[in-house]
């Protein structure tokens, strides 16, 4: 490729100039080079270093390119093959025209044993050429003398020179020794050996061919078991009439008997083996067969993957040497061809499993590599796993019987027309054993000629005679043997070796034999006969498909030319032919948009209520309830639920609404702004439940914190919590960014009947680490979540007058905490489904947002509603004149409060004056009794004494009234 891209580069200014950059004018166009010429009919040019696509882009050729003519078929060209650009613009011999015309065969050219004479022409032989006929001395010519060539076809059959034969009684017998498969895998030797018969008693009629001698046959049945071959082989080498060649049939027989065959000297001809195996020429050195390789299958195999545009394929094979060889072959052509090979199975006896692999992994095009007996087994496995109909294409060997799925099977269990069924539409692959030209071959027949004659022969129709399309091979084999040992013998007067000296330690007669058989070139009925280097025949390839229970010829195809002729009759049970794969259609699972609207509508409605409390807390801000409630905070709480609401528009976008390069920023939308909105609304009822717990809780400690706390405190906390929340947002999206992924789900099957199958997908905003930055996320929140719902239950009891609402406030708290958390857990869990996930998000924020906004700024409305609390106290005391104030309904609590405590102070006294009264009595007694009493004035005076110290003065009640006072 690197040396083909040098070599273009000092052209690349040429071929890049645009069309007619430089006119028609050939001869003023020098500096461009020569305009390029159009091919002949049924022809082509030949752009030596230049693809067909670059062909087609270029209108100029550069000086001194040169380029050659080609023909189609049975055309030469007549006229200069090459043209080169000369340096003035024009192509050499452009005064002699180019052009591909019909030509007659070559065969006629030449005649064995005789000259041949051509008048009226030049070689090739064109049109009105005539040709004469000669035989050398000892030989007669058979058939016409004379033939003229006529629209490329001869006006006679090719006649040959026959020689003076001996008379039969004088021959000398030559011995084959064959063995014929009558049964078993391919019971080809059914029709192959009696055309072997055949050719043998059209040899031996000859009497150019062999005239000293008669060619024998000793066969035996192989049963296509190399078991079986291996007792009939030694029979073959130890019993006596020594044999020259041995004839096997089917490819493991081959391999044994080929093998066996180079310790014998003997020369191995087969007539029906097509094991890849057998082309290795160290291993069987004296193999040949007029069978091709069965991996001239492949190269037309890869030929109708690459027209019906199949990328995948699937291959089943029986566990044998010539088909796993052939599988090998086959992969590494595919492979070269940008085909894949996606599932390979074999099986030794029992298909069953193998079969049910293949529909497990959706297998469409399939190779199948087995003996016939096999494919009835595989096929009645085939219908039971309905791997078949119109999404199924299938690859079979074509040197099966024609009727081989109707065949009664002991060995399976599916009547006939499930079998008929099963094989509807299946394509096969097969050499072209007959000669679709039907020309007259070497033995004066033409193949259908030879077919009518084999067909008489036979004991059964054709097509339940196994072998009948490999018998034309077998045919030809004895004519390439007796042309083979003719050229050895010296057959013609010339001089050679007597086949009769042969043995099995006669090295010499057995290499000559191999060069006559290596150079063997003929017409057979089964089409020219050639052998390569490695022993194989070289043919065509024919395809054929099952249509309506027969077969159907749909095109031929020569490897060699990379030519494949199509007829067009190819038929398909569903109208085209199928995919390779089933067509997986990729589809996104958008979100409901009604769930969407519904939601959105919702969520827009709790935009306007915050912007009503939040415009309501603002206008009102001068109210001492208002003040008293820490409106500053309350507004960051209205502020909070607008940006959580303002998150479920980007919730719910997906790839129904924005393109994909749109997505990361919808992701970003959704994480700032729900994050922030958490921030401000729950941050700042947080710092207030906070603050109320820190400061009114303790009573004796906190005295002073109750007189300073100041507002600064409680915007610096919030403070603290929203910028948390932008420092752990701001690193998540620098280090590990949100963007788009897609979640796969199990492939589902449409309703239809139709060759495809839905491929689910999910778009999700995630990042590499996403569990880990979620794990913060919710660590930290639920965190303070849990902590809110603890301060709030230990304050509930709490009244202060700095902060007025807080009640309020932690019942938005719980009701934000649990729906928060029982939220995240499962919108996670429920991620995969797109609409239950948003649903419960998206009603949960809203849900959430509502709850907090009616339970903050609802009562403080109703409140200045009803009680018309809408001035200031200042406002309020000049338009009464009297104390009565927005907060006389506190004060009167904390003065009931003091009275309850000055009422047990008061009981306490009470008691200390009882204990008292009860002591001074005990003394007086006491006293008493020490001094006996006076006895009473007349006058009725008291007695005068000292007066009474004033720690013994009687307590009267007016002393414990004063307590009251």
């Amino acid at each position: 490729m690197l040396l083909l891209l040098l070599l273009l580069l000092p052209l690349a200014p040429l071929f890049l100039r645009p069309p007619g950059a430089g006119g028609a004018q050939a001869p003023n166009a020098t500096s461009e080079g020569c305009q390029i010429i159009h091919p002949p009919w049924e022809g082509g040019i030949r752009y030596r270093g230049l693809t067909r696509d670059q062909v087609k882009a270029i209108n100029f050729l550069p000086v001194d390119y040169e380029i050659e003519y080609v023909c189609r078929g049975e055309r030469e060209v007549v006229g200069p093959k090459v043209r080169k650009c000369l340096a003035n613009g024009s192509w050499t011999d452009m005064d002699t025209p180019s052009r591909c015309v019909r030509i007659c065969s070559k065969s006629y050219l030449t005649l064995e044993n005789g000259k041949v004479f051509l008048t009226g022409g030049d070689l090739p032989a064109l049109d009105g050429a005539r040709v004469d006929f000669r035989c050398d001395s000892d030989f007669h010519l058979v058939g016409s003398s004379r033939s003229i060539c006529s629209q490329g076809q001869w006006s006679t059959p090719k006649p040959h020179c026959q020689v003076n034969r001996t008379p039969h009684s004088e021959r000398r017998a030559v011995y084959i020794g064959a063995l014929f498969p009558m049964s078993g895998g391919w019971p080809g030797g059914q029709a192959c050996q009696p055309a072997v018969e055949m050719a043998l008693e059209d040899v031996n009629s000859r009497r150019d061919i062999l005239p000293d001698y008669e060619l024998k046959l000793i066969h035996h049945d192989s049963k296509c078991d190399p078991g079986q071959a291996t007792k009939y082989l030694y029979e073959l080498l130890y019993n006596d009439p020594i044999k020259i060649i041995l004839m096997p049939g089917c490819s493991s027989v081959s391999t044994l008997v080929a093998e066996a065959a180079r310790m014998w000297n003997l020369i191995v001809l087969s007539y029906g083996s097509s094991s890849p195996a057998l082309s290795n020429r160290q291993r069987f050195p004296t193999f040949f067969r007029t069978h091709p390789s069965a991996t001239l299958h492949n190269p037309t195999r890869v030929k109708l993957f690459e027209k019906w545009g199949w990328k995948k394929i699937a291959t089943i094979q029986q566990t044998t040497e010539v088909f796993t060889s052939t599988l090998d072959d086959l992969e590494e052509r595919v492979k070269e061809a940008g085909i894949e090979i996606t599932f390979r199975q074999s099986f030794f006896s029992d298909p069953a499993v193998p079969v049910k692999n293949l529909k497990r992994q959706d297998a469409r095009i399939i190779v199948g590599l087995f003996y016939e007996t096999e494919a009835r087994k595989v096929f009645c496995e085939v219908y039971k796993e309905r791997l078949f109909g119109k999404k199924y294409v299938w690859f079979l060997i074509g040197w099966y019987a024609d009727n081989w799925f109707k065949i009664y099977d002991p060995s399976i269990n599916c009547t006939v027309d499930e079998m008929t069924e099963a094989v509807e539409g299946h394509i096969t692959t097969e050499i072209v054993m007959l000669n679709p030209a039907n020309t007259r071959s070497i033995s004066n027949m033409t193949s259908q000629e030879f077919v009518e004659k084999l067909t008489k022969r036979l004991k059964r129709h054709p097509e339940e005679t196994g072998g009948f399309q490999e018998a034309p091979l077998a045919y030809d084999a004895i004519w390439a043997l007796a042309l083979a040992l003719n050229k050895t013998s010296g057959g013609g007067g010339r001089s050679g070796v007597r086949l009769e000296d042969f043995n099995y330690n006669n090295q010499t007669i057995t290499d000559q034999i191999y060069r006559a058989m290596n150079s063997s070139s003929f017409e057979g009925v089964s089409g020219h006969v050639v052998f390569d280097a490695s022993g194989s025949r070289m043919a065509w390839t024919l395809i054929e498909q099952l249509q309506g229970g027969s077969y159907k010829k749909i095109g031929y195809y020569d490897s060699t030319k990379d030519d494949l002729s199509w007829s067009k009759t190819d038929k398909w049970i569903g109208g085209s032919p199928p995919a390779d794969q089933t067509l997986v259609i990729k589809t996104f699972r958008f979100l409901s948009q009604k769930l969407f609207i519904s939601v959105s509508v919702l969520s827009s409605l709790g935009i306007v209520l915050a912007v009503v409390c939040l415009s309501f807390n603002i206008y009102n801000s001068h109210v001492r309830y208002i003040q008293n409630s820490q409106p500053n905070l309350n507004n960051l709480t209205a502020v909070g639920c607008s940006l959580a609401l303002a998150a479920v528009f980007p919730l719910g976008l997906d790839g129904y609404h924005i393109g994909r390069s749109q997505f990361p920023f919808v992701c970003q939308a959704r994480l700032w702004l729900l994050g922030l909105g958490f921030s401000l609304g729950y941050g700042s009822m947080f710092t207030k439940i906070w603050w109320v717990h820190t400061v009114f809780t303790k009573k004796e400690e906190k005295k002073e914190w109750r007189k300073t706390l100041e507002p600064w405190k409680l915007y610096a906390t919030v403070g603290l919590l929203v910028g948390m929340d932008v420092l752990t947002l701001a690193i998540w999206q620098i280090v590990d960014p949100l963007h788009r992924t897609i979640e796969t789900f199990a492939k589902e099957e449409p309703k239809e009947d139709i060759d495809v199958s839905i491929l689910p997908q999910l778009e999700h905003c995630s990042s590499k680490k996403m569990n880990t930055w979620l794990g913060i996320f919710y660590g930290y929140k639920g965190l303070l979540l849990l902590l809110g719902i603890f301060l709030a239950y230990e304050t509930k009891s709490v009244s202060t007058e700095k902060i007025n609402d807080h009640r309020a406030v932690g019942m938005a708290i719980y009701n934000v905490a649990v729906l928060c958390l029982i939220t995240a857990p499962v919108t996670m869990i429920l991620s995969s489904q797109q609409d239950a996930a948003f649903a419960f998000a998206s009603l949960a924020i809203v849900f959430s947002s509502y709850i907090t906004l009616v339970v903050l700024f609802v009562p403080k409305m109703r409140r200045l509603i009803t009680r018309g609390e809408w001035q200031s106290e200042a406002q309020d005391t000049m338009k009464t004149g009297s104390s009565t104030n927005n907060n006389e309904e506190e004060k009167s609590r904390l003065l009931e409060k003091e009275n309850r405590e000055l009422e047990k102070i008061i009981a306490e006294k009470e008691e200390r004056v009882s204990e008292l009264r009860h002591q001074l009595q005990s003394r007086q007694q006491l006293r008493s009794r020490r001094h006996p009493p006076t006895p009473p004035d007349p006058s009725g005076a008291l007695p005068r004494g000292p007066p009474e110290p004033p720690d013994r003065l009687s307590c009267d009640g007016s002393r414990v009234h004063l307590l009251y006072k």
